[in-house]
């Protein structure tokens, strides 16, 4: 019996870190795309003529999408956005790698902000392919990043009962998780969206 219970809580501490180091690695990325995003729009400002770094043609070309209305909703630059956010989340995933016991409240706090950054991500992304037909790489990378960062937290959320969901339902979603199949729908989303970016741009994109 106290057998049985050491593996399944050693088993729930390995799990933890592989969420948690995922959170961290994804949040690093992040942050690294929204700093080169952010010492871009300087260079931009200085000379809106530039050829920035991450201008490789006419379809990828972040010196385009940079000037449109989309680049800053909140009336300031987006990756100043992430500028804040990453070093959270960054943050959150190392006190779970110090297997700190976050009260249930801030899990919640945590999903939502997430998942509510994802989503704006996911604007961003699809305005960029069918609004300005233009797409920004590091950009993609933050969009990429926030993808994994919403599925790390959802996925401890689940396996820690965060959401309090009657027990049969939570029940099977966490057997769900257990058999990765979220980790499936995250692959075949990915694929999807890069399936989309290939129909609309074809070619151009390495032209």
């Amino acid at each position: 019996m106290f057998s049985f219970l050491f593996k399944a809580k050693e088993k729930q501490k390995k799990s933890n870190r592989a969420i948690f180091g995922t959170m961290l690695a994804f949040g690093i990325v992040g942050l690294i795309a929204s700093f080169v995003l952010a010492v871009e729009e300087f260079h931009l400002l200085k000379n809106p003529d530039a050829i920035l770094s991450c201008s490789f043609n006419l379809v990828l070309n972040c010196a385009i999408v940079m000037k449109t209305w989309q680049a800053t909703v909140f009336g300031f630059p987006n990756m100043f956005v992430g500028l804040i956010g990453f070093p959270i989340v960054i943050t959150i995933a190392l006190l779970g790698l110090s297997n700190v016991k976050f009260p249930r409240w801030f899990l919640i706090g945590a999903e939502i902000g997430i998942a509510f950054w994802t989503l704006f991500a996911y604007w961003l992304f699809f305005n960029s392919v069918y609004a300005i037909q233009v797409l920004c790489p590091w950009c993609l990378v933050v969009t990429f990043s926030m993808t994994i960062l919403l599925a790390t937290i959802t996925r401890y959320n689940v396996m820690h009962d965060t959401f309090d969901i009657p027990k049969k339902a939570n029940k099977q979603l966490k057997q769900l998780f257990e058999k990765d199949f979220d980790k499936l729908f995250v692959a075949s989303w990915i694929v999807l969206l890069i399936m989309l970016v290939i129909i609309k741009f074809g070619d151009s994109l390495v032209a």
